[in-house]
């Protein structure tokens, strides 16, 4: 097994080494599936989604997963639906002994899990059965969770069905947006998915293995949308930080700001702050308060602060900053 760099944290050697085909697309898979490279498994064939279409010379930059395949010269193959016949007999020649996923984008039928002579584990970024989905790290946020971590299920045709092998917990940090959760997870992940190989390779293949999901506790996290990230001012101070934070990097939390002139800005909410101010009484959700180069905006319950924002078509900058080149008149309002 190669030895680690300084920028990885060694893996024990697994035993016996497993071979394995990955199946994922995202950032999240990246350091779990190098370190079971690293771990000595043999990576029969790295399943991934197809390249986006270029609509410019420069184009898109390779997906994450497919780029770290690329690094390591390992076998891709990027069928459009895993679920077709001929996707499936590819990936059933490779006579392999596990399907691990994570961050693929497609659901496994019970064809192709049938592929592997263990079927397929899957690594997810949530506390199953809590966040079933395409965006768990960003519902968690949003909902205001102060915990989350990361599960490994035995997968089932069900999405994100399977019991729980291995699972993880991480604290959420007050201040982190969700690509930062999502980074620590990821690297959170790393143990918890060793720690399901290595216990994989001792089953019998006929005791039950994991823990059954409670349907009872079953939550959904499906995948957002753009307008997911639009500021309701009528919410708490509090709803509004866990929507800024779990809308970055993408969709990001935006607002309109309609001026007395009927004019309207889109402006991208980066970061907002609690205030321990109130608002005058009567005073409408979404009114803008400046007091010297500070943004207040009234909300449900309190005064919000905006520290960092970004106009439309324009950079990221402090609210200092903005109002510096756009003074609010006493009549704007966001909306």
């Amino acid at each position: 097994m190669p030895e680690a760099t300084a920028s990885e944290p060694p893996v024990a050697p697994a035993d016996p080494p497993m071979r394995i085909v990955l199946m994922g697309t995202g950032p999240f898979a990246v350091p779990t599936f190098d370190a079971i490279r690293r771990a000595g498994h043999s990576i029969a064939l790295v399943v991934t989604r197809p390249e986006r279409i270029r609509k410019s010379r420069k184009g898109p930059p390779p997906a994450p997963v497919r780029a770290w395949a690329n690094q390591h010269d390992l076998p891709i193959f990027d069928p459009p639906s895993i679920n077709d016949a001929e996707a499936v007999t590819r990936v059933a020649e490779t006579e392999s002994d596990l399907l691990f996923v994570c961050d693929y984008g497609q659901i496994l039928s019970p064809q192709a899990l049938e592929t592997a002579r263990l079927g397929g584990l899957n690594l997810h970024g949530s506390l199953l059965p809590a966040y079933r989905g395409a965006a768990p790290v960003q519902w968690a946020l949003w909902q205001g969770e102060q915990t989350t971590g990361v599960s490994v299920i035995h997968m089932t045709p069900r999405l994100d069905g399977g019991p729980i092998v291995a699972q993880d917990t991480l604290a959420i940090d007050p201040h982190e947006t969700a690509g930062q959760l999502e980074d620590r997870l990821a690297q959170r992940g790393v143990s918890t998915s060793l720690r399901a190989l290595d216990e994989l390779a001792r089953w019998d293949g006929q005791s039950l293995w994991g823990q059954p999901q409670d349907p009872a506790a079953v939550t959904k996290a499906p995948r957002l949308k753009k307008s997911d990230g639009h500021i309701n001012w009528k919410q708490s101070a509090q709803r509004i930080d866990y929507q800024v934070r779990a809308m970055q990097p993408w969709p990001t939390a935006f607002t309109l700001l309609r001026r007395s002139d009927g004019s309207e800005q889109r402006l991208t909410i980066r970061e907002v702050a609690f205030s321990d101010r109130t608002p005058p009484p009567g005073t409408e959700p979404g009114t803008p308060q400046v007091d010297g180069q500070q943004l207040f905006v009234a909300c449900g319950d309190a005064m919000v602060q905006i520290r960092r924002l970004q106009p439309a078509g324009k950079r990221e900058m402090a609210a200092a900053d903005y109002l510096r080149g756009h003074p609010l008149e006493d009549s704007a309002r966001f909306e």
